[in-house]
């Protein structure tokens, strides 16, 4: 896929950003990855993103009752980190999305939020 090495560059120039990477998820593959994963394991940490994007879009609580209303993005705290998730939005049924680890200290939610929205518009058009 074109774009996906530039798109997780670009991701971990993101201030605070200690790992990147885009997954399939509706299969918890791991398309590509970069720096570091929770626990130093990106497979897991895709899949762990495909079950929260999968919960997040089958649950009525999360639904939005608006026609076109979609899944943008999820944002998960810790107490050291900021794991953000931005669905890859695509004229054709995509399953992708893309995958950030900020560090707490160091990151800017909203800032992060910003770029993560461009680099996935630039995936898609690309």
């Amino acid at each position: 896929m074109p774009g996906v090495d530039h798109c997780l560059q670009e991701a971990m120039t993101i201030p605070g950003a200690v790992g990147a990477s885009i997954v399939d998820y509706t299969t918890g593959f791991p398309v590509a990855t970069t720096g570091a994963a929770p626990n130093a394991d990106h497979e897991g940490a895709a899949a762990g993103t495909a079950e929260v994007v999968q919960a997040a879009n089958s649950r009525s609580l999360f639904v939005s009752a608006i026609p076109h209303d979609l899944l943008e993005d999820l944002i998960i705290t810790t107490a050291g980190g900021y794991h953000l998730l931005r669905v890859v939005q695509t004229e054709f049924d995509s399953r992708l999305v893309l995958y950030v680890w900020l560090d707490r200290v160091r990151g800017n939610l909203a800032v992060a939020r910003r770029k993560m929205q461009r680099l996935a518009d630039e995936l898609v058009a690309s």
